[in-house]
């Protein structure tokens, strides 16, 4: 993948389970669409209202077309509507990045005790 969409959410915390909801949903619809889903993030520990959101795409132009897709999809419609009502959703800031050569999913090596 070319790029990844970073989705910083900031949440009501006190919806945290809403937001749970809203993300599962998009485990079904994103790779429909055309995204590459890495996943979404809850708060565990320190700040409780910051959720996060990555999705990679091969081009900006890959994006776009999902996005358009994403208008079109019954679900996605249904999702993005459930978020505006419920309003767990306070604010969402994307950001586009991409991976430096040779620092992504390198595992962790064992070490002996």
């Amino acid at each position: 993948m070319a790029l990844t969409c970073f989705i910083r959410y900031q949440i009501d915390p006190f919806q945290r389970d809403a937001f749970k909801e809203y993300a599962g949903q998009w485990g079904r619809i994103i790779p429909r669409c055309g995204g590459h889903l890495i996943g979404y993030f809850l708060p565990h520990e320190g700040t409780n209202d910051i959720a996060w959101g990555l999705i990679a795409f091969e081009s900006l132009a890959a994006y776009e077309a999902y996005r358009t897709r994403l208008k079109t999809d019954p679900e996605s419609v249904a999702n993005f509507r459930m978020a505006q009502t419920k309003r767990f959703i306070l604010r969402e800031e994307r950001t586009f990045t991409e991976v430096v050569d040779g620092t992504f999913c390198i595992p962790a090596v064992p070490v002996s005790a």
